[in-house]
């Protein structure tokens, strides 16, 4: 991210670049961008919505902020470019063709029959560029055999650029549904998206939003070298390996294994006897796949939304921020919970369990039983059962708290909302 942040800013000024992620990365994607520029623009994302809504978002803002005329550039933050002369030629060749009023996408010229990205074929030859006849979904061997041979497909490197009135205009023509909620975002001198807004939106991609639909598309052959950092394959194609050709990151352990990639968030994952696999430990869930078959991960996850286990996800998010479980057992939970600044949680009760909070970072504003309490890091306090209460966060910085939740029935549809600023009542 830093170093997308820092080829950026060689064409673009620090203030006017702004990076989108979801409310849980804010923090941490802040620090990042911070310790390259203090004046880097972050927008958080209330819940994972996919490309279309959250650019759409980033273009609203543009659009009350600066001049609907300004050009703006859209990439992803996980490519990797070491050419960076020439990825900012490139870009500003496109900027000629944005200019005039395109849609400008920047295509990859295929060195071998890649199955694992999307690409793009090209018509007429433009000034710099070319129009765009389509967009096709990722092919098999065979089919990408036939795009190399043809010469005017491109690989889908996901960049593009386009005047900000162009593509709010698309936006309304194309995903009215994304379009509708942009005008009731307050976005004047402020980064959030409301939540309210927000879950509105429909969970689609850029590419099948408006960029396979419209008809005002053309493609710029990208100059610089480029890498997709996308996939778990990819990652071990960049990082360094040890002496074994493994790459191998968090608490694991190996024996006799060799040319795989391991990767552990939190548990300790131990290997023996392995050769070119992709084992990866999140907190939610293992997966483990050949390395050759990394790019099938996406059928796996297909198969996982068929059942119930993506359900059991341990984070979630909420207009307020999101919690993780952390431990649960009969008649007891552990939560840590993070508040977003200047939100708030319902004034609620519960029948069934009582709550302790410890402060972990920050300063909570607690309202219980009508009384007020401040409770700053290091400090706790108990909600009794049935009592009426809420946690709040009027502070400009985040509020994070381990809860501990015991009683008789341990659920999240053990509560009773008063009051909420968000419409649950």
């Amino acid at each position: 991210m830093q170093s997308t942040f820092k080829r950026l800013n060689k064409l673009i000024p620090a203030k006017n670049i702004l990076a989108i992620t979801n409310i849980k990365h804010l923090s941490d994607v802040k620090l990042q961008l911070n310790k390259v520029d203090k004046e880097a623009q972050v927008l958080a994302e209330p819940l994972a919505k996919n490309t279309a809504p959250a650019i759409a978002c980033s273009l609203e803002y543009f659009r009350q902020n600066s001049s609907e005329d300004d050009v703006v550039i859209i990439v992803p933050s996980d490519h990797l470019v070491k050419n960076t002369d020439a990825f900012v030629d490139t870009i500003k060749e496109g900027e000629k063709l944005a200019q005039q009023g395109y849609i400008v996408t920047f295509g990859i010229k295929p060195t071998y029959p890649e199955t694992g990205y999307g690409y793009i074929k090209t018509s007429e030859q433009l000034d710099c560029g070319f129009k765009v006849e389509r967009f096709v979904e990722k092919p098999d061997f065979e089919t990408a055999n036939q795009y190399l041979a043809d010469g005017n497909y491109y690989w889908n490197g996901g960049i593009f650029m386009a005047k900000i009135s162009v593509l709010l205009n698309e936006f309304r023509a194309l995903a009215p549904d994304i379009y509708a909620n942009l005008n009731k975002l307050d976005m004047k001198n402020n980064n959030k998206i409301e939540y309210s807004i927000y879950e509105n939106m429909p969970s689609i991609s850029i590419d099948y939003a408006i960029m396979e639909k419209s008809s005002n598309i053309a493609l710029v052959k990208l100059k610089s070298d480029w890498n997709d950092l996308g996939s778990w394959q990819s990652l071990y194609d960049v990082r360094e390996k040890d002496e074994n050709g493994n790459v191998l990151t968090g608490k694991v352990v190996v024996d006799n294994v060799k040319n795989s990639f391991i990767y552990s968030q939190k548990e300790l994952v131990a290997v023996s006897g392995l050769e070119n696999v992709i084992i990866v430990e999140t907190e939610d869930a293992i997966m483990a796949c050949k390395k050759d078959s990394s790019q099938d991960v996406k059928k796996l996850f297909e198969k996982l939304k068929e059942s119930d286990t993506t359900k059991l996800h341990k984070t979630v998010f909420r207009p307020w921020g999101y919690y993780t479980c952390m431990n649960s057992g009969e008649c007891y939970l552990t939560k840590t919970i993070c508040v977003m600044p200047k939100q708030k949680l319902s004034i609620q009760s519960h029948n069934h369990r009582s709550e302790h909070w410890v402060v972990l970072e920050g300063t909570a504003l607690v309202v219980l039983e009508d009384k007020e309490y401040t409770v700053k890091a290091g400090d706790s306090i108990d909600i009794p059962v049935k009592a009426k209460h809420s946690l709040q966060n009027p502070y400009d910085t985040e509020l994070k708290i381990i809860e501990v939740q015991k009683g008789d029935y341990i659920s999240e549809d053990d509560i009773i909302r008063y009051n909420d600023i968000y419409g649950r009542v």
